[in-house]
């Protein structure tokens, strides 16, 4: 079988791979690779910090994607998954309230979280400020070095004869898609993973996939600044988040803004300003860090937060709509589009993503 993907992010270059070392001949589309949300994401593979009343359906996803995660980082070989776990923390009393009712609502799901002091916080991790006045500690939240993960998917794929053609598609039509040159190039299966920009591509995806823009900054400690937190954090500051992820020599991620912006992909000043004064707040010796980078991306978001992996229309597969949990998604995703191609059973939650739920639903 003769299989297109359009999109060579995480999901893209993930499907690509699995699908040619399953036997399949594919070739993938993307002018690209190490431009778009997974080049600039943080990381965080983080199901039950992302947990949010309503939207059981997506903590049950990225529950069942991270349980797959480790065997899935071990063939992938090099993938910088971390395994240290999480902290939420709260810097004020509404922020504390809301962290305690979101232990609350996983606790009444079986998924207990420890709730901490800010001084026990502190003990965890010695350079959280003293303005944190509480947290929750959940080990089982991981997170993964995206950078590395991506480069070691296209070489994966590269390695089993996947083909690359730095082309850009405009038009997904039956099993065929129309590149920006005029060219149709034809297989036997489409599979459009091209993020944010999926619902420019197809008709059916034009009202359901919709840009989320968020700015991330990339940082490093100089000699003799303190280290970077061994875990992730996350924290709530005034009512916005605010994540900084651990990367190996000294390497932070300061994330993420989140907000309409159509398909804008400049950093703003004010949610660059807004970024840098939480991440003191929690963690005050960030101010001695360098400045590596400041960029911005796109998350394919949908209308209800949950993925949309299935056929669109025979000979045209989705696999997008993974919003914030992009890299989380990764394993449950290839698994879920590998069984449509052989027509066999969807693992159970990947059933949830069916693109069929979303008929009449705009996002």
């Amino acid at each position: 079988m003769r299989l297109l993907v359009v999109g060579a992010g995480v999901i893209g270059a993930g499907i690509a791979w699995a699908a040619a070392d399953a036997g399949f001949a594919v070739t993938l589309f993307d002018p690209q690779p190490r431009s778009g949300a997974s080049w600039v994401a943080g990381g965080m593979l983080a199901p039950v910090t992302e947990a949010w009343p309503g939207e059981e359906r997506a903590l049950e996803l990225g529950a069942a994607s991270l349980a797959a995660w480790p065997e899935f980082a071990r063939r992938v070989g090099e993938s910088g998954l971390r395994t240290e776990g999480t902290l939420v923390a709260a810097v004020d009393s509404a922020d504390k309230t809301e962290l305690e009712n979101v232990a609350k609502y996983l606790a009444a799901r079986g998924r207990e979280v420890d709730v901490l002091t800010g001084r026990e916080m502190r003990a965890l991790e010695p350079t959280i400020g003293r303005a944190v006045r509480a947290g929750l500690s959940v080990p089982g939240d991981l997170a993964v070095d995206n950078r590395v993960l991506l480069d070691s998917l296209l070489r994966l794929g590269a390695e089993r004869g996947v083909t690359h053609r730095p082309e850009r598609v405009v038009a997904v039509r039956s099993a065929a898609i129309e590149l920006a040159s005029g060219e149709i190039a034809e297989g036997d299966v489409v599979v459009i993973a091209a993020g944010a920009a999926s619902g420019t591509l197809h008709p059916r995806l034009a009202h359901v996939t919709r840009p989320v823009k968020g700015e991330i900054l990339r940082l490093a400690a100089r000699a003799g600044s303190l280290p970077p937190p061994s875990r992730t954090v996350r924290a709530l500051v005034q009512g916005r988040h605010v994540h900084l992820v651990p990367r190996d020599n000294g390497g932070l991620v300061l994330g993420a803004t989140e907000y309409e912006a159509g398909f804008e992909t400049g950093p703003r000043v004010a949610g660059v300003r807004d970024l840098l004064a939480d991440a003191e707040l929690l963690m005050p010796a960030i101010a001695d860090y360098e400045l590596l980078e400041c960029a911005a991306g796109l998350r394919p978001g949908s209308a209800d937060n949950l993925p949309v992996i299935g056929w669109l229309e025979p000979g045209v597969l989705a696999a997008t709509g993974h919003g914030r949990n992009g890299m989380l998604l990764v394993p449950i995703t290839v698994d879920t589009v590998l069984a449509v191609l052989r027509d066999e059973a969807v693992p159970e939650p990947g059933a949830f993503a069916d693109p069929a739920r979303l008929e009449g639903i705009t996002a």
